[in-house]
């Protein structure tokens, strides 16, 4: 596998977070749930989510608990591996309830970690 540095990883986190709002921008869920090419290019782009925060470093990761690595694992693997029984309203509702507070709390992990290096 080829080593990124987490920095990075967090940012690609950041980017599917913006793409996905950016997506779903305006939409409601009979809308969002009808179009099925929005429909994958967020699975997409919570794959990416996923795959970023399986690779933070487990350092990193105990620093910050309050960030559900766990979780962001988990539903990238249900995304891979059991698509098939992927519920959309849980998509919905994580996209609506869960990924600002992750945006925020990503952005104060870079601030604090950028200081800790200086």
């Amino acid at each position: 596998m080829p080593y990124r540095d987490w920095q990075f990883r967090i940012q690609d986190i950041m980017q599917s977070i913006s793409a996905i709002q950016t997506r779903i921008a305006g939409m409601s869920f009979a809308e969002f749930q009808s179009n099925e090419t929005i429909v994958k290019a967020v699975f997409y782009d919570f794959l990416i989510i996923g795959e970023a925060a399986i690779n933070i470093p487990s350092e990193i990761q105990q620093r910050y608990p309050n960030i559900p690595w766990r979780v962001m694992g988990d539903m990238r693997n249900v995304m891979a591996h059991e698509y098939f029984q992927v519920n959309l309203r849980i998509v919905w509702s994580t996209i609506q309830n869960n990924i600002d507070e992750l945006n925020l709390q990503l952005q104060d992990l870079i601030e604090r970690e950028t200081y800790r290096e200086d």
